[in-house]
């Protein structure tokens, strides 16, 4: 009696006929649709040889938009680490009007088409957008240049490092803040001393995700760009110039890049992801009560 008692009713997925295929569908599909198209990129990438590669990727347009990349990334990704940073702290340590709000506004981006967001950026920097004439008259411009294209580039990937944060710092709570507060600590050095040692991995992987999506963002730059070869394409922009010109060595070429950046991005990701559990994992044996 007590033997059935204890027996649990089985669930979806027990069986091991069903576990085994469904392992199977899932690598056979993951092979088909993720790993072949990396396979594919690096074959052609060398196909012709690393003379050839190494030429592609020395080519002035290249570089250019490999530069143009890195420098939307190096300005995209700390303005909108600092924009996370501080939009998680105020909505997880105070409470004030508007925090739903902005929340929603957080949102925004992953609701919003790149694309259209892209056209917003035209209807309000462009000339006959809201500032546009005033931006002509001072001769200051912002679209199809640097300026648009970090501007695209932070709208799309604002919400990352803010996303990780506030689920963290949520679960964490305030009495650590307050605590520190209460000996004497200013809001700075709690903020530095405390709140930032707590959450620093899952930042790390917000700025590692932001920065994999400003270095591959397509959608909204290529509308505010204006896709000038040599002046305003960034990598993704220039792979699709060359695929459209039957280049196809040069666009492969150019994707490896990317595809690296994929890589390498899923192992940092891997990695921030195992210290974050097991750093997750010391707080809870910490805080566990050792004995009665």
């Amino acid at each position: 009696m007590a033997h059935t008692a204890s027996r649990k009713p089985p669930r979806v997925g027990d069986s091991p006929i069903f576990r085994r295929s469904l392992i199977g569908v899932v690598l056979i599909l993951g092979a088909l649709l993720i790993v072949a198209p990396l396979l594919v990129i690096g074959h052609e990438a060398f196909k012709q040889g690393w003379k050839v590669y190494i030429d592609t990727l020395s080519h002035p347009d290249t570089r250019h938009a490999i530069m143009l990349t890195v420098i939307t990334a190096l300005i995209a990704v700390p303005v909108n680490t600092a924009f996370g940073v501080a939009a998680a702290w105020a909505i997880t340590k105070f409470d004030f009007r508007g925090k739903r709000l902005l929340l929603v506004v957080i949102e925004i981006p992953f609701s919003v088409s790149p694309i259209v967001a892209g056209v917003a950026y035209l209807f309000v920097y462009g000339l006959q957008g809201l500032f546009g004439p005033w931006l002509d008259d001072h001769d200051i411009k912002i679209l199809f240049a640097l300026p648009g294209i970090i501007l695209a580039s932070m709208f799309v990937t604002a919400p990352f490092v803010a996303r990780e944060l506030i689920p963290l710092m949520q679960a964490q709570g305030r009495d650590l803040e307050e605590a520190a507060t209460s000996l004497g600590a200013s809001g700075w050095r709690t903020f530095f001393s405390v709140t930032i040692p707590n959450v620093k991995w899952a930042l790390l992987y917000g700025v590692v995700l932001c920065n994999a999506r400003v270095m591959g963002e397509f959608g909204a730059v290529s509308v505010v760009s204006g896709n000038i070869r040599g002046q305003t394409n960034t990598l993704p922009l220039h792979i699709e110039l060359l695929y459209h010109d039957y280049q196809a060595a040069g666009a492969f070429a150019s994707a490896s890049i990317l595809a690296l950046l994929a890589v390498f991005t899923i192992i940092a990701k891997v990695a921030l992801e195992r210290r974050g559990a097991g750093r997750r994992k010391t707080l809870s044996d910490a805080a566990a009560p050792t004995g009665p």
